[in-house]
């Protein structure tokens, strides 16, 4: 199933969109299809916004003195869902010295980058994140396909998993990649939402077609 595409309407969408196309050659060139590790380095990138868009959104609304309107709580929960995914992924991959090193320059990066984003543009920001959540989406589809077809291994789902997602015993990396794919198709469309709504368009998107 094709997720749905928020087509860009402005040059702020355009610019994300081109950014998160932007990460996703750099995904491309350094993992390929070893969706594993890909999923380490994208998690600790998608872990960041919702963390950021609740701090900048705590402290405007304290220097306003104005109700969030239940964005804090949304972003927050979103930062801990995706930390979850990252957990996750160390399981089931392993990641060696340099996939580790690269979180770690991937992360510093994308924190002050994204930072200063959503200082300057909050609605672009929400945008870059409902962009790169449509990646994940489809990273995740074809990570299904390899593990349908037997080129990545069915393992067992690690314990994490099974604890987070209430999965059942026997849960396998299918069940989990299942639950993470349908995590990021939400984050997606909150994010789309946001950002509509701080561009005075309202909470709905519009996918293509």
């Amino acid at each position: 199933m094709t997720p749905p595409h928020y087509t860009p309407r402005t040059f702020g969408d355009r610019f994300a969109y081109a950014f998160v196309r932007f990460l996703r050659f750099f995904a491309d060139l350094f993992f390929a299809k070893r969706y594993g590790h890909r999923a380490i380095v994208l998690e600790t990138v998608a872990s960041v916004p919702g963390m950021v868009g609740a701090t900048l959104t705590h402290l405007r609304c304290l220097r306003r003195i104005e109700d969030d309107k239940g964005w804090i709580r949304t972003l927050m929960d979103e930062a801990e869902n995706e930390r979850m995914h990252l957990m996750t992924f160390i399981k089931i991959a392993q990641p060696n010295a340099f996939e580790r090193a690269l979180v770690i320059l991937v992360q510093g990066f994308f924190y002050n980058a994204y930072f200063l984003l959503y200082l300057i543009a909050p609605g672009v920001a929400h945008r870059v994140v409902g962009y790169f959540e449509e990646e994940a989406y489809t990273s995740y589809t074809n990570y299904l396909a390899l593990i349908d077809s037997g080129v990545h291994a069915n393992v067992a789902a690690p314990q994490i998993a099974k604890d987070y997602w209430k999965l059942p015993a026997d849960a396998t990396l299918r069940d989990v990649v299942l639950a993470v794919r349908e995590d990021e198709a939400g984050h997606r469309d909150v994010n789309h939402g946001f950002a509509n709504e701080l561009h005075g368009g309202g909470a709905q998107h519009h996918p293509a077609g």
